[in-house]
């Protein structure tokens, strides 16, 4: 009898995760290495409480459907686990777990935090001698994960952020009068997300005017006269912001910093407001902000079909490098060209990605540190290619239910 597997998800929702799952669930239901694949409710937190779906019976229309759900359909957690020289509790129970369920391999699909675990499951199996192979599989909108090209979930959630804004330009050019109009993009540490707005610009529209990402010292005063300077010229301005945007000593430019998360990370709020408070001061036109927080994360409805498509190649190609015998690594996307676009799947040790950052690069963003360059622009426009065939019921969008993850809650 062969082994079976599990796979998890974890950190924030994406529209392209539960593609990445689809083709691990794809995959080990072809291989002839694996029998069956469970499914953790909750990421690791789901393998410490024993709670699992069966998934080694998917269906391909299940599968299909899966891929163009968004968000997790397992649910997810953000549960940091100690260093196990430390204390290895925790350990010692994931992987009783994993014998009880004869398990072969674990697959943890997310993002840098996600890979935190990976890269720890990794080292505790070492040095244990356990054969299970752990493999992590890279999302995350905010497309900071190092060594692969990009990460899945960013090329969907540039598209609605890109749209979103256009649809903002439309509704703004209307009025016969000067006005400001600031847009949150999500990106506390790296400004992928808000530079990919930029993709808005057509023949007639340069919206978003000024681009703002945390990569750079933001500057004020010289945020004010890039803004009078974009009234003068265009009269109804429109700006796109990281909310992780810091002045030179690394302040925040936020209403306020609410918390830090259990890895550290700034829960910050408000970049946008405390922009639209300084413009309403030092202007005194019209401004309006506008931050797009969760919306930008699971729209399904606006994926990027290149985007699912290398989720789930992503997701299979996993299983099959544990069935070469690989573990403790990251799937990783290696680009070979932009026009035509063109890429390779292979994998990388995720001690060299977990709990590190990529940011934008500085040659990337212009001089003034108000925009981003051709160089962007060419990295981003084939990631955003292709629509996805989206299910419809009574005229609303049709997702997979995930009646389990809400009565778990209840």
């Amino acid at each position: 009898m062969g082994k079976n597997c599990i796979v998890a998800q974890s950190g924030g929702p994406t529209a392209a995760i539960n593609a990445s799952l689809a083709g691990v669930i794809s995959a080990v239901n072809k291989s002839n290495n694996y029998d069956k694949i469970y499914g953790s409710l909750h990421g690791i937190q789901g393998v410490l409480r024993d709670e699992f779906l069966d998934l080694s019976d998917a269906t391909d229309d299940f599968i299909e459907r899966l891929a163009a759900t968004p968000a997790m359909y397992l649910g997810s957690c953000r549960y940091k686990l100690p260093d196990y020289r430390e204390d290895e509790s925790a350990y010692k129970n994931i992987f009783e777990i994993f014998d009880k369920y004869n398990v072969g391999a674990f697959f943890y699909i997310g993002g840098n935090d996600s890979m935190d675990t990976v890269a720890k499951l990794s080292e505790y199996a070492a040095s244990v001698n356990s054969g299970i192979r752990i493999a992590g599989i890279p999302k995350t909108i905010d497309n900071d994960l190092l060594v692969t090209d990009h990460t899945p979930g960013f090329a969907s959630a540039a598209k609605y952020v890109a749209s979103s804004i256009r649809e903002v330009a439309y509704d703004t050019y209307i009025y016969d009068l000067q006005s400001v109009t600031i847009i949150e993009v999500m990106g506390r540490d790296a400004g992928w997300l808000t530079g990919a707005s930029m993709l808005a610009r057509n023949e007639f529209s340069f919206a978003p005017h000024l681009i703002y990402l945390p990569e750079v010292a933001f500057d004020s005063g010289q945020f004010i006269s890039d803004v009078q300077k974009c009234i003068d010229k265009f009269k109804n301005v429109i700006v796109a912001v990281s909310e992780g945007i810091h002045d030179a000593d690394g302040n925040y430019i936020a209403a306020g910093v609410a918390s830090e998360d259990k890895f550290g990370h700034a829960q910050l709020s408000g970049a946008g407001k405390a922009l639209e408070y300084l413009v309403k001061e030092k202007i005194g036109v019209k401004v309006r902000s506008i931050e797009i927080n969760v919306l930008q994360r699971a729209a399904g409805h606006m994926a990027s079909k290149t985007d699912l498509e290398e989720a789930m190649s992503l997701g299979a190609k996993a299983v099959e490098f544990t069935e070469l015998g690989e573990t403790g690594f990251m799937t990783v996307i290696k680009r070979i060209s932009d026009v035509p676009y063109e890429y390779t799947i292979e994998y990388s040790p995720v001690k060299d990605i977990a709990n590190k950052a990529k940011p934008v690069p500085v040659e990337w963003i212009n001089d003034l540190h108000n925009d981003v360059t051709g160089e962007f622009e060419r990295y981003i426009k084939p990631l955003v290619e292709g629509e996805v065939d989206v299910f419809y019921k009574d005229g609303i969008v049709d997702y997979l239910p995930v009646g389990h993850l809400v009565k778990l809650n209840n």
